[in-house]
């Protein structure tokens, strides 16, 4: 027999990690609005400021390689949220520093902020990869057993491209939060065996199949990378939606016993060219 090979090993022997895809590079940024300091600035100098800045992210917004997008926030957590989608870590970077360097940025102050990768978990395909290879007689993380595991993955990202390296959806609600899997004492989804884990994902997906085309979710995981496991974006026309959603997904297993969710943060979306709106001086007529 094969150094690489062994008796297949029982469902429980077989690795506990789904296989995951990562995709675009995300960044959220939250900024509140020095609005008094902004006053004090005449009219000209404003409308500069305005430009160079609308100049600017309108160049972003229609990157076809990774967008930017602009969204006036609700609430006490910030006034404008900037989401980056970019192919790398390198160009988020290169992002933050370009809108740095912008005079606007002189009158923001950093609220918040959140990286991620865009996330896609192989629950039900890494049973079957895995079940496959260990009735293959290999043995788990051996050099075969690896070869095949990237031959599934790699199959997977071409099949998935679209939704690992997505544009930004044009909707005019954004809702982003972070979430962990409860990992405490009593509950622990990490755990629970993988199959059972699938099962509870799987419950947990029909609920956000039923609102297919009312919103659009993209998931990013942000373990080593941020505060929280994972990052939720939501894209909706009406924002009602959010609640409505969310809601009902709090009554599946997944939601009611393991999850834990982070601050919510809303958002209206607003074109490059319309920037000015949310920098006006005097109120709306």
């Amino acid at each position: 027999m094969d150094h690489n090979q062994a008796e297949a090993p029982a469902i429980e022997q077989l690795p506990a990690v789904p296989l995951t895809l990562e995709g675009s590079s995300v960044l959220h940024q939250m900024f509140r609005f020095r609005r008094a300091a902004w006053r004090t600035l005449d009219d000209t100098e404003r409308a500069g400021i305005l430009a160079e800045a609308s100049a600017f992210l309108s160049v972003l917004e229609q990157r076809e390689d990774g967008q930017s997008a602009c969204y006036s926030m609700l609430g006490h957590k910030g006034d404008l949220l900037v989401l980056h989608f970019r192919g790398s870590f390198e160009e988020l970077r290169d992002a933050e520093l370009a809108l740095a360097a912008l005079r606007l940025s002189d009158y923001l102050e950093t609220a918040h902020s959140y990286l991620s990768v865009v996330e896609l978990g192989l629950y039900e395909s890494s049973l079957k990869t895995y079940a496959t290879l260990a009735d293959r007689g290999l043995t788990p993380f051996s050099e075969d057993w690896n070869a095949g595991v990237e031959e599934t993955l790699a199959i997977q990202r071409k099949a998935m491209a679209p939704r690992l390296w997505p544009g930004i959806p044009p909707a005019k609600y954004l809702c982003f939060y972070p979430m962990d899997r409860r990992r405490g004492e009593a509950m622990n989804w990490y755990q629970l065996p993988m199959a059972e884990r699938q099962r509870q994902m799987r419950e947990h997906g029909m609920i956000g199949r039923r609102y297919h085309g009312a919103v659009r979710q993209i998931i990013s995981g942000s373990m080593g990378l941020d505060d929280w496991e994972w990052g939720v974006d939501l894209f909706a026309e009406d924002p009602v939606t959010f609640k409505k959603l969310i809601y009902e997904m709090r009554f599946d297993k997944v939601s009611a016993i393991y999850a834990l969710f982070g601050p919510f943060y809303i958002g209206i979306r607003t074109p490059a060219a319309e920037l000015g709106s949310l920098f006006a001086v005097e109120p709306p007529r």
